[in-house]
């Protein structure tokens, strides 16, 4: 049986204090393997930023939280970001949650969870930062903005900064079970006995 030995970096703890790093190592792997699309998650815009900054030549698509997500009409993206984003030529998508938008609204409004939220408990056992990875995967690709016939580098974290960085083939949301998980580059796992 033919077998590939790649690599996992597994951070002590969740949170922005990893993101240089991880951007370090995601860089490092998409240009051994050759891939040029970058999916970034970003809330204020400033990990798009630099990952911008680090990933020039490469086709980036930065996800920010959709509208109203923290209060109603109320947007993350900092409009400086923003507007450096724009002249950096990255692509910025602004969307409902691919695994939390209506099936939020019935868990608020009747206290039970949905399917889509499901999935993305059960993600979050690999931690936020790998819901994340999956959900802006399928945003991506609902949206036309990556292919789903070829891997992409996925950058994601926990709250602010990145943690998370993974190799996926996106699908879109109305064929969820086609996305294909290939490599886990980095993680936190503040759980693992090497840091207990």
């Amino acid at each position: 049986m033919a077998e590939l030995s790649v690599p996992t970096v597994v951070f002590a703890q969740s949170g922005k204090e990893n993101t240089e790093r991880v951007l370090e190592l995601a860089r490092a792997r998409a240009e051994a393997l050759g891939i040029r699309t970058v999916i970034v998650a970003t809330t204020s815009g400033a990990t798009a930023v630099r990952s911008a900054e680090l990933f020039q030549g490469f086709d980036l698509v930065a996800v920010t939280h959709s509208a109203g997500f923290r209060g109603p009409d109320i947007q993350d993206l900092d409009p400086a970001n923003a507007a450096r984003l724009a002249d950096l030529g990255v692509k910025v998508l602004t969307c409902q949650h691919a695994l939390g938008g209506v099936g939020r609204a019935v868990r608020k409004l009747w206290g039970t969870y949905q399917l889509d939220e499901i999935i993305a408990q059960t993600l979050r056992l690999f931690g936020q930062g790998m819901k994340v990875a999956f959900e802006i995967s399928l945003m991506a690709a609902d949206a036309g903005l990556v292919s789903t016939q070829a891997p992409a580098l996925v950058i994601a974290g926990s709250g602010r900064g990145a943690d998370t960085a993974v190799i996926i083939v996106p699908a879109n949301a109305q064929s969820f079970f086609d996305l294909k998980p290939l490599e886990i580059i980095c993680m936190p796992s503040p759980h693992h006995p090497a840091f207990l």
